[in-house]
């Protein structure tokens, strides 16, 4: 017996996943009755997985937690990741690696785009017609050695894939290099990467043999088996009291066992395993994995035919479009409700050699407002994000600040003993507060933003005229809603995987990064 809210819920996120809606769009992409999508709406918000707005829903970071249960799963990207990262590197090309799902081939891992006027990248998560790219080609016939793609996809892109197989001799994946003609023909592409394509391919198969990583277990996930599913029956059953008949209880449940399959690289789970795991009754797991089973997200198999694996299918819940978000786009919601919470400007800014710039800002709207604007630059050691970004980096990654530096305002600290003092006691305090040394009558108060690795690769701040009340008065009525929103733009990047940004040192994106700067 299938779950019908599970069903349902999975069809406003396979919805939204194209873009986003208005609820009556909804209603009319996926045929359901208004006061349906109003439950699925309220449930997947409640569960942060959407965001909705009055009408509009839109979907949230924190949904990449389904995806990553599948890539989790899979063991693709932790296995083959450094391998792709470096073959990219040395080829200077884009390098992707794509599995089978179904009719086509699903982009599972893919390196930064290169930096060039015209650059080449998938996102994770797009489906490939099978017919009309080389990985397709592998997977239909598992005896060729390589596939080219020649212009099937987009004219001027092409390709040279090789497979990766398993020890009995199955195509696992594809491994992709693609260009431009712009740099190569088809011809020449073939005799540059197809060599070492494969001299690389045996290492990428040990690895994908090798011991399983580490359980590494998502925050994000656990969270969503936990507080999301509930870890006991009177957990789930406050979040119903909570929202009364408008959380759907079942949906909730059914993505916590999704994501509970993302624990285990191999065999699968059993059901047994997935009860344990979810703290849920196995009639309740059962009904939720047949139902993602006839869905076509998971399979059974395995010893005995007991194992459920996810499929790559779950990549279709969003996965691409928020694979490729910036983290101006991450941090946008963010700062707009920080701004509306405590009316004063907000930004986030990186740091780009000794000075600060600006990638993300929401203004409030005053008679005397501060004019600063995405790109903006000024230097760190005048500024509150500069100090916090400062204090992020070893004391061998920070930029040298010499002596005698320029005196900005009459308040600006210009030594750099002090000022290494004064980035110290941010890094112990976790924030910075700036008072007219950057300009006079402006005070700004910043903290930082941390990726995936736990790093600081980002700061976040809010600015006021100095004459609003008292440093101490500041500190106390905006740093709470700041911090709020820094630790909300640090679990949305972890969750899509950014362990760095571009500009900031010791921090270069990755190549396996699911979010490009």
């Amino acid at each position: 017996m299938s779950v019908g809210p599970l069903e349902r819920g999975l069809a406003v996120l396979r919805a939204l996943a194209a873009h986003d809606m208005d609820r009556g769009a909804l209603v009319r992409a996926t045929g359901l009755a208004r006061a349906t999508v109003d439950r699925v709406v309220a449930t997947l918000d409640r569960l942060g997985l959407v965001r909705a707005d009055g009408r509009g829903v839109a979907l949230a970071p924190r949904l990449m937690a389904l995806s990553g249960a599948y890539l989790r799963g899979s063991g693709i990207p932790a296995a083959l990741g450094p391998l792709v990262g470096r073959l990219a590197d040395e080829l200077d090309e884009s390098v992707s690696v794509a599995v089978p799902d179904r009719a086509g081939a699903r982009v599972v891992l893919q390196t930064a785009a290169r930096r060039r006027t015209m650059s080449l990248a998938f996102r994770i998560g797009d489906l490939l017609p099978a017919d009309r790219c080389a990985p397709g080609a592998l997977f239909a016939d598992g005896t060729l050695e390589w596939a080219a793609d020649e212009e099937l996809i987009e004219p001027g892109l092409i390709a040279v894939a090789v497979p990766v197989r398993d020890a009995a001799g199955s195509t696992v994946c594809a491994v992709s290099v693609a260009s431009h003609t712009s740099r190569h023909t088809p011809e020449s592409l073939r005799e540059a990467v197809l060599p070492r394509l494969r001299e690389v391919r045996g290492a990428m198969e040990a690895a994908l043999a090798g011991p399983c990583p580490s359980a590494v277990v998502d925050p994000v996930a656990g969270s969503l088996v936990g507080a999301s599913a509930g870890l006991t029956v009177d957990a789930s059953a406050g979040l119903k009291r909570e929202l009364g008949p408008d959380f759907l209880q079942s949906l909730a449940r059914g993505l916590a066992v999704l994501c509970a399959l993302g624990a285990d690289r191999g065999e699968g789970l059993t059901l047994t395993a997935v009860s344990e795991a979810t703290g849920l009754a196995r009639a309740t797991v059962r009904r939720s994995l047949l139902t993602l089973a006839h869905l076509g997200y998971v399979e059974c198999g395995g010893p005995g035919g007991r194992h459920f694996q996810l499929l790559p299918r779950v990549l279709e819940l969003g996965c691409a479009r928020l694979s490729a978000l910036g983290p101006a786009e991450v941090a946008r919601p963010h700062l707009a409700r920080l701004v509306a919470r405590t009316g004063e400007s907000a930004s986030m800014a990186v740091l780009d050699g000794a000075d600060i710039r600006y990638v993300a800002r929401v203004p409030t709207v005053r008679i005397m407002s501060i004019d600063i604007t995405v790109g903006t630059r000024f230097p760190a050691y005048a500024t509150s994000m500069g100090r916090v970004l400062l204090a992020g980096l070893t004391p061998g990654e920070r930029p040298p600040l010499p002596d005698g530096l320029p005196a900005l305002t009459p308040n600006t600290v210009t030594s750099a003993a002090e000022l290494a003092r004064i980035v110290e006691r941010c890094a112990a305090d976790g924030y910075a507060l700036v008072a007219e040394e950057l300009e006079e009558g402006l005070r700004s108060l910043a903290v930082p933003v941390r990726g995936a690795d736990g790093r600081v690769v980002a700061a976040v701040n809010v600015a006021q005229h100095a004459r609003r009340g008292t440093p101490e008065e500041m500190l106390r009525t905006l740093l709470p809603a700041l911090r709020a929103a820094g630790a909300g733009i640090s679990a949305d990047l972890g969750v899509l995987g950014v362990p760095g940004l571009s500009g900031v040192p010791g921090h270069p994106s990755g190549a396996t990064s699911a979010v490009r700067p």
